[in-house]
Parts: C-alpha cells; structure tokens; sequence
C-alpha cells in the first residue's frame, strides 16, 4: 500500500510513518503537492554476493570484449610516448 502526505505531516509524524514504513508500506512525502521523497521498507541486500554476480558477468562477456585488434601491451607501450 502506498500513501503520500505532506512534508509538514511528515516532520510532525515521522516515527508513526517509520513503523508503518517498516511494516511494509511505502510513503511518498510531498511539498506542496509535488513528491520530493519515498519512505520505503528497508531490504537488506548481501554486498557480497552483488559484487560475486557483478564479477561473474564481467568474466561472462570477458571474451565480447575486443581492442580493435590490438594487444594490451601494444595500447601500453602507445600510451608511453
């Protein structure tokens, strides 16, 4: 469920909106109608793994990557003169 309340709201009632944030609800906070900012249930991630997936699909496309015919060392020994 999402709700959206206003800034002025938000300030005064700001650990009535946390708990029901952490219960599941999304709150959208605006000012003067416009959404500025979205209370949202906090999802702890495992870091390590993120940065296990995003290694695996580097080496994944590891062989897509090309330099245009041309050797590390020879884009080496160019960047040296």
């Amino acid at each position: 469920m999402s709700v959206t309340v206003g800034a002025f709201e938000a300030k005064t009632h700001f650990s009535e909106l946390l708990a029901r944030a952490s219960k599941g609800e999304t709150i959208t906070v605006a000012k003067h109608g416009r959404p500025v900012a979205k209370l949202v249930p906090y999802a702890a991630t495992d870091v390590r793994e993120d940065a296990r997936r995003a290694v695996a699909e580097l080496l994944a496309a590891r062989p897509r990557m090309t330099l245009g015919g041309l050797k590390s060392q020879e884009l080496k020994a160019e960047g040296r003169r």
